[in-house]
């Protein structure tokens, strides 16, 4: 967290498992993540490293064969873990909101836009609004959002509407309700690449707009790297390495981060695409030590048998890597 800036949300420790079938799968492994008021955090790593758990865990909202097994997420000093049905609800309605993957799974099918737009601006709001006053505010929000012909949006059911202009409704309901932090998780998946951009630039514009705290799980890497200002990069559960967008980009440390860094598409001629060789571990029985340590060229035994602590490495930079232990 940059220094000046109040600290609004805080994950310590944080252990999630799910139980299936053929066990417990122990997915989140001690996720530790800060985020300031108004600052905008990158959350990135491979599809299955844990990144919707931790979003969905601040909101608890986990899937009901989930189980938190340790570790706080403080919000303005108090554990949502702990907190009580008004207090949650209170933050849910009023404070932060989640921009899902898929808006068709956001949108309920069997009612218009305007339906929904309506109920969440009458459940944030801080007081009685007439039904003019709502209606204002839904045309609004969805005029910041560059919806062309509101009117039409508003009265369309969701599968009436292409995939962008359905992000675009979703994220306009999360603003009616997020005043303080805005969840974004991989907002762009199944849209085309051109839209993906226009949408990424949005939120980047009305989140600073709105001085809005922000956590962007995504897989463009490149968009990270410019609408945030720290990022943290995941990897089975683990945060392997966070420190400033830039910095973490341009001089990656985590031989995991510098893999991930090579899969990104570059504006040169004599890029060579890689994928990070090998797959996430088994959750059911996941490696001991470092999980990474199967998959790293640079294992050593004791990768193998004792998991690294986050190792300071410069003025807010840590990696969880025992390369850089000073042994």
């Amino acid at each position: 967290m940059k220094e000046g800036r109040d600290g609004l949300l805080e994950i310590r420790d944080l252990r999630v498992s799910y139980k299936v079938y053929k066990g417990t799968l122990k997915v989140l492994n001690g996720v530790e993540l800060r985020v300031g008021k108004g600052e905008r955090i990158g959350l990135v790593g491979e599809s299955g490293s844990g990144k919707t758990t931790t979003l969905k865990s601040i909101l608890r909202i986990l899937p009901y064969n989930a189980r938190v097994e340790g570790g706080k997420i403080l919000y303005k000093g108090r554990d949502l873990l702990e907190a009580d049905k008004d207090l949650l609800n209170n933050v849910r309605r009023r404070e932060i909101a989640m921009i899902f993957q898929d808006p068709m799974a956001a949108l309920n099918p069997v009612f218009k836009v305007r339906d929904q737009l309506f109920d969440i601006i009458k459940q944030s709001a801080r007081r009685k609004l007439s039904k003019e006053e709502i209606e204002e505010i839904a045309y609004r929000l969805l005029k910041e959002v560059r919806l062309p012909d509101v009117e039409r949006v508003m009265d369309s059911y969701p599968f009436q509407l292409s995939g962008g202009m359905r992000q675009r409704v979703v994220i306009a309901m999360a603003l009616a309700s997020a005043r303080e932090l805005l969840l974004a998780d991989e907002p762009t998946t199944n849209l085309d690449v051109t839209i993906q951009d226009q949408i990424l630039r949005l939120l980047a514009d009305l989140t600073m707009k709105r001085n809005l705290s922000v956590i962007l799980v995504s897989h463009a890497l490149g968009m990270v790297r410019k609408m945030t200002d720290r990022t943290y990069v995941m990897y089975a559960g683990d945060v392997v390495e966070e420190g400033e967008s830039s910095d973490i980009f341009e001089n990656p440390l985590h031989p995991y981060t510098q893999m991930l860094v090579e899969t990104a598409p570059k504006l040169t001629g004599n890029w060579n695409p890689k994928g990070v060789p090998g797959r996430i571990p088994d959750y059911l029985n996941p490696p001991s030590g470092c999980r990474f340590h199967p998959r790293c060229p640079f294992a050593e035994s004791i990768c193998r048998e004792k998991r690294p602590p986050m190792i300071m490495v410069g003025r807010g930079k840590r990696v969880r890597c025992w390369l850089y232990y000073k042994r």
